[in-house]
């Protein structure tokens, strides 16, 4: 699908706040708020926008400690591991990186007692898995969900 300059603005503002109403951005990009909606409503039927979501802060709801995992696996074991931690209620969100076998998890949790017991009894029981780094967040300095435009 292409989009146009119209079409970023409407996906800017979104990004920043995905309850503004489509008076509120036909106001903005002076379009009426059919227009804004059909726009809209071509961008999710194109596939451009995927979902509307909540971005909620994980410290606030009791999620202290964050941490990014890389995770080796062997070939074989890949899909299936990562299939078994999206399932765990700690992965906030998992990839499959280049490099050997490589997926790439951030996982949120209460504390490091909860970190060590993830690691311990759900990380390192899985099958196929040949390395595991781990990194703590220490602050963060900027999170975004959505592109800039």
């Amino acid at each position: 699908m292409k989009i146009d300059d119209v079409d970023r603005k409407i996906l800017q503002i979104l990004t920043e706040n995905g309850r503004t109403s489509y008076v509120d951005i036909g106001k903005e990009l002076g379009l009426s708020r059919v227009s804004v909606r059909e726009r809209v409503n071509q961008l999710i039927d194109g596939g451009v926008i995927e979902r509307f979501s909540v971005v909620i802060n994980s410290e606030k709801v009791g999620k202290s400690v964050s941490a990014f995992f890389e995770v080796d696996c062997e070939p074989a074991y890949l899909v299936e591991v990562a299939e078994k931690l999206v399932e765990l209620p700690t992965v906030a969100s998992c990839y499959q990186m280049t490099g050997p076998s490589t997926l790439h998890m951030h996982v949120l949790v209460d504390d490091f007692s909860a970190l060590e017991n993830f690691v311990n009894n759900e990380l390192y029981a899985l099958e196929g898995i040949t390395r595991v780094e781990s990194h703590i967040l220490l602050r963060r300095f900027k999170s975004r969900n959505g592109l800039k435009l």
